[in-house]
């Protein structure tokens, strides 16, 4: 069976050396060590001034909607994981969807501008699949309107753009760890600011709200992680390069043996270095893409329609016009792509896209 992702899991020996550090010192949890450690060290290899381990992503969003303040309608993108869109609702906001860019599959800078009202607070936008945002056109929007930006960048752990780390930018950016990303503590997540105001407002919140054992600065919630997802964390930092480097092979080795297939490659925005953290194909019709699901599973392989449906189906949100994110929904897949993943599967995912497209 091939699925569509696999945890990268570090030597044993490696994560049972920080377990009987935790156990030595009986320090589970708030604050500890680790956490600390991880923190440095996310910081000094992202070249980063601030960045807070968190719970997961999701809470890193709510975390940052909080910090900012943002109230009444936010921008945000029907083409992404449903944290985006529920974490705007869970804050009692408003979700306003922009479409998205057809080959970029991010959201779209001129229907950003379209849907601004004089509700608009904030806009959370997605970078998709580790592909950067239109991130100067939304600035300048955001300048011009004074909005405050929020990037959900999920996908995005090893991505540069101009040649700075994805999470320098916005008011905040906010990461998920979660064990099927590029870069898992099994659960966590980060946010991150250039504002040491701000950081020093979510690093109270993560934590209740605490400014000291007896007393509380602010409103909070428990946002904090534990000394073994950050024992995880140290340890599967050691092995991003080499994780970004088996991803980019395969990616490529998907595209020359795929070279056949009726597909879309996603285009990666200019001035960016691509993380290859999902390889997504986009299939001229939905038909296409259900036969082809239809031939992989047959074979005990696992693809993911991601993101599928469209966040404006969702129950809990005003159904809005986004023509182009609505028809990509229909037709993505994301194939497999993950560190043990063999040549030699790659070659059994691709017969059989071909074989299906064929049939």
């Amino acid at each position: 069976m091939i699925n569509v992702t696999k945890p990268f899991l570090p030597p044993i020996e490696e994560y049972n050396s920080y377990l009987e550090k935790i156990w030595e010192r009986n320090w589970l949890t708030n604050n500890g060590p680790l956490v600390n450690e991880l923190e440095l060290k996310l910081k000094d290899y992202l070249g980063l001034n601030h960045l807070l381990f968190v719970t997961n992503g999701t809470v890193a969003l709510q975390l940052a909607i909080k910090a900012l303040g943002l109230k009444g309608e936010i921008i945000t993108t029907p083409f992404s994981y449903v944290a985006t869109t529920s974490s705007i609702v869970w804050e009692n906001c408003i979700p306003v969807f922009a479409d998205i860019d057809p080959e970029k599959y991010t959201i779209d800078p001129a229907d950003i501008r379209k849907k601004i009202t004089d509700k608009t607070t904030g806009i959370i936008a997605t970078h998709v699949y580790g592909n950067a945002c239109a991130i100067n056109e939304i600035q300048k929007i955001a300048e011009e309107f004074e909005l405050k930006v929020i990037y959900d960048a999920a996908h995005c752990f090893g991505t540069n753009y101009k040649g700075r780390s994805i999470f320098e930018y916005g008011d905040i950016s906010t990461a998920s760890f979660h064990a099927t990303k590029l870069f898992h503590s099994v659960e966590g997540g980060a946010v991150t600011t250039n504002s040491p105001e701000l950081t020093e407002r979510l690093a109270l919140m993560r934590n209740f709200g605490h400014n000291g054992p007896e007393d509380f600065a602010c409103l909070g919630i428990n946002g904090k992680n534990s000394e073994y997802h950050a024992a995880m964390g140290l340890v599967n930092l050691k092995y991003v390069e080499k994780i970004i480097e088996k991803r980019k092979t395969d990616y490529s080795y998907y595209q020359n043996k795929l070279q056949g297939l009726d597909v879309q490659w996603m285009t990666v925005e200019e001035d960016t270095e691509f993380n290859y953290s999902y390889l997504p194909i986009l299939f001229k019709s939905e038909q296409a893409l259900v036969k082809a699901v239809q031939m992989l599973s047959a074979h005990w392989v696992y693809p993911r329609r991601y993101f599928y449906p469209s966040l404006t189906t969702l129950n809990y949100v005003q159904r809005q016009s986004t023509p182009v994110a609505d028809d990509i929904a229909k037709r993505m897949l994301c194939l497999p792509m993950f560190y043990s993943l063999a040549t030699e599967e790659i070659d059994l995912i691709c017969r059989l896209l071909l074989r299906a497209q064929n049939n």
